[in-house]
């Protein structure tokens, strides 16, 4: 553990205090570890659903920096599924990491998004000029304080002793995700009220 960043150090903190229950109290404990989430219902301040969301308004869609830092990418319902192995075939006092085996730039996550948006939503459908792409809202905006360059996870542990992989790629997934927010646009209104505006809420 070396976490750069109180966000990272929290995280870290987290695993050391359920490793102290069960050594001092014997409580059956078992620590998962995951790469960055995606799917359904993810608040609009992540990544993936404020890119979706400010893409289908015409809004500009910030990246940090150059948008080289890299993320693994794990569909929820492919997280959901391991956790269930882990809580009936897992081994108490063991650690598993959960990953989607989808390293990607964050640049990259935007530009896909962006490309899986034009075919399903064309901006010319807007009011946009014909073949005016949603890559062209794309704002490199200063990076935040503490970013780290790269989250990467080894879940060989997970197919080996648990026999789980993710069923979803990155494609599949990011398609689904997309799919989502447009059909449940009021889901996205309901949950965005006057005080919040898609800003991120923290620094880190």
């Amino acid at each position: 553990y070396a976490p750069s960043s109180p966000y990272s150090a929290s995280k870290a903190s987290s695993d050391h205090l359920v490793r102290a229950w069960l050594r001092t109290y014997g409580l059956p404990t078992i620590v998962t570890n995951c790469s960055n989430n995606y799917g359904p219902y993810h608040f609009p301040e992540k990544l993936i659903p404020l890119v979706i969301l400010n893409a289908l308004e015409g809004k500009e869609l910030p990246i940090y920096g150059n948008g080289d830092q890299i993320r693994d990418w794990l569909y929820v319902e492919d997280h959901a599924r391991a956790l269930y192995k882990v809580v009936t075939e897992g081994k108490v006092g063991e650690t598993y990491n959960i990953g989607g085996h989808n390293e990607k730039q964050n640049i990259e996550v935007v530009k896909t998004i962006c490309a899986i948006m034009d075919q399903l939503v064309p901006m010319e459908q807007r009011g946009y000029p014909v073949n005016t792409q949603h890559s062209s809202l794309i704002t490199h905006v200063k990076d935040r304080p503490g970013h780290d360059r790269r989250y990467a996870i080894d879940s060989s542990k997970m197919q080996k002793e648990l026999g789980w992989t993710p069923i979803e790629t990155f494609e599949t997934g990011l398609k689904k995700t997309v799919q989502w927010y447009l059909d449940n646009q009021q889901w996205c209104r309901n949950v965005q009220d006057g005080s919040y505006q898609r800003e991120r809420l923290g620094s880190c």
